[in-house]
């Protein structure tokens, strides 16, 4: 009952990508687990060199591109004929230079958030099967994109993420003011994001639902609402092969949905998380007088003037265990996770071929 999922060249067996999910929570062991179950595995690429061990403690930029290569060969190694991408964030200082090293590295697709990727096909174009993906909030936003794209490249989405601002974990691309105030319309933005590529283009790719996607359920209703795909991050976390440490999923499955709910992000994005520890992070740098010493993103306020918390240091805290001082990125459902399952177990459960139950039946 389920189509296979065709994003530019490359065709996967489900209707699924995982979302990036930074600072090695979603690194080569995630990635290649989901490629190998019939998924789009996706490395995330922002922190991806920190606890590797290309790592010295002084060459962040430098060795973020080989880093990111080694998880790519991992991912391979799990999954040979899968299909692997990288996530990459637009607010990252080396964006381009992450992008190129995808490409380097055999990414079959590129899924880039967090500002507009404007020049994402020129970093590309020695590489045309490489699948570009947008993830954008609006109608407005993917407009802009195509036209960039189209005029200056000659070159078009080959899928496009709309992602939930109201429900999605990580850095979101909305005002923090806007969240949640009930005027988002998720599947509204879908369906006009894909008549606007099928009325300017002629073209019809898939347009992904991301935020909010736990089980079969909503995976249902994101297609029966007119979504060609899924991205689910939040539910991977609890997995065995999640590249986090015990006590990050543990967090998770402590974690009550009071819990869950927004900062501000130095990098100037709110963003979702687990609040119960907030102030842990604040103090963890302030105690320790800690300055910025990667220079990760090209807007940073605790770069700048020192405001709020380094946001690359606190994530990567909380992916090696220390989850007191470390920011623990989630979606609003993340309270849901109950066990430690692995990724075949959630790829049976969304999409068993038998038993299968209509959305009405599964709510």
């Amino acid at each position: 009952m389920f189509k296979p999922l065709r994003i530019g060249k490359h065709e996967a067996r489900y209707p699924l990508i995982q979302g990036g999910m930074g600072v090695r929570i979603s690194a080569g062991s995630l990635a290649g687990h989901v490629a190998k179950c019939g998924g789009v595995g996706l490395v995330a690429s922002p922190g991806i060199v920190l606890n590797s061990e290309f790592f010295n403690g002084s060459n962040y930029l430098k060795n973020s591109s080989l880093a990111l290569k080694e998880e790519l060969r991992k991912a391979y190694e799990i999954a040979p004929d899968g299909i692997v991408g990288v996530n990459v964030m637009v607010a990252l200082t080396d964006f381009e230079e992450l992008v190129v090293a995808a490409v380097e590295g055999g990414a079959k697709v590129l899924v880039c958030g967090a500002g507009l990727p404007l020049t994402l096909p020129g970093l590309t174009a020695h590489a045309p099967d490489v699948a570009l993906v947008p993830i954008v909030s609006s109608v407005r936003a993917a407009q802009l994109i195509a036209k960039k794209w189209d005029k200056a490249y000659n070159r078009l989405p080959d899928a496009v993420v709309v992602e939930d601002p109201d429900t999605a974990g990580g850095h979101l691309g909305e005002k923090i003011e806007n969240i949640g105030n009930g005027d988002y319309d998720q599947y509204e933005t879908v369906r006009g994001v894909k008549e606007f590529f099928r009325t300017e283009y002629n073209l019809d790719i898939p347009i992904i639902a991301a935020g909010g996607i736990w089980d079969r359920a909503d995976v249902l209703h994101a297609l029966a609402e007119g979504a060609d795909g899924v991205q689910m991050a939040s539910r991977f976390v609890t997995t065995v092969e999640c590249d986090a440490e015990d006590a990050f999923k543990q967090a998770y499955l402590d974690c009550k949905k009071e819990d869950i709910g927004l900062i501000m992000s130095p990098a100037g994005l709110p963003g979702r998380a687990i609040l119960t520890n907030q102030q842990g992070i604040i103090d963890y740098d302030r105690d320790r007088g800690s300055s910025c010493s990667h220079g990760c993103l090209k807007k940073c306020s605790y770069k700048e003037s020192g405001e709020r918390f380094c946001i690359v240091r606190s994530l990567d805290r909380a992916q090696r265990g220390e989850v007191d001082s470390g920011l623990i990125f989630c979606g609003t459902n993340a309270y849901k996770a109950n066990r430690i399952e692995t990724v075949q177990e959630i790829f049976d459960e969304l999409f068993a071929e038998t038993g299968a139950v209509s959305h009405e039946e599964a709510a």
